[in-house]
């Protein structure tokens, strides 16, 4: 899902290192490997969430939607959505990228029928994906609607590693949950959550071309609270000391086009 550069401040010349996260579960590799502790270490995990590694379809699927409906549309969508993500082992942020929110904001064409009687998350989510341009894609722990329009690679920059490092261990208290936030509300919905400072401040120009965001999130990193950000928002960021500056991500996608007008 992301694409790192690792940069060291303290020297002029300094090296580069790509890594790109892995979209899917990597398989075992068999036990030749494993030592004395690794029973113990497995154990461990295990009690860490009875669901971990279980398929994402199904960790929805046990998700009422909070209000049952027999459509979705731009008045209900987002809203019934983020309200009906709960805190999993599996799923840990449920966003709405530009590109699905433009579909039901811009160009208000997304309209899904629900036809079970007591739909779950997971019919509302596939109802999107077979009646609207709306996608699916899950990048472990992070749940993405989106569109062709949006760019799935979202790019980060670390300037300090250690306090990349810290931010990968540190969880985000609580749930945090934005609909159609400006970048002030964010800066006020995570005020005293992360362990990083949020740049721009809000009133800078440059926050004027980032999108509002949507998302759900619990049990998130700060990292993954970063990658959140910039996925819902359609920015980029750099890690520095105390602080992670977002900036605007300039790549354009492809909008997707009706074949047919209108569309309902």
């Amino acid at each position: 899902m992301a694409w790192f550069d690792y940069e060291n401040e303290d020297e002029e010349d300094f090296a580069t290192l790509t890594a790109r996260r892995r979209t899917t579960t990597l398989r075992a590799n068999g036990m030749k490997h494993l030592t004395k502790w690794s029973g113990l270490i497995l154990l461990l995990a295990a009690s860490q969430g009875a669901f971990a590694g279980e398929p994402w379809q199904d960790a929805l699927a046990r998700m009422p939607l909070a209000v049952p409906t027999t459509e979705l549309n731009r008045t209900n969508c987002v809203p019934l959505l983020l309200g009906s993500f709960q805190s999993n082992g599996v799923v840990k942020a449920f966003i709405f990228m530009p590109g699905a929110t433009d579909e039901l904001y811009f160009f208000r064409r997304a309209h899904a029928a629900l036809i079970n009687a007591n739909p779950s998350l997971l019919d509302a989510v596939m109802a999107l994906t077979n009646q609207t341009f709306i996608q699916v894609t899950f990048q472990p722990p992070l749940l993405l609607l989106h569109t062709t329009e949006d760019s799935l690679d979202m790019i980060a920059v670390v300037k300090n590693e250690s306090s990349a490092a810290k931010l990968h261990q540190r969880l985000v208290p609580g749930r945090v949950q934005l609909e159609d936030a400006d970048w002030g509300a964010v800066r006020t919905a995570l005020k005293g959550k992360l362990n990083i400072g949020l740049r721009p401040f809000e009133n800078a120009s440059e926050t004027w071309h980032f999108y509002r965001h949507d998302f759900a999130a619990c049990g998130v990193t700060d990292w993954e609270m970063l990658e959140t950000l910039a996925l819902a928002g359609k920015t980029t960021f750099t890690v520095n000391w105390l602080t992670a500056k977002f900036q605007p991500d300039r790549r354009e996608g492809i909008t997707p086009k009706l074949e047919t007008f209108p569309a309902r």
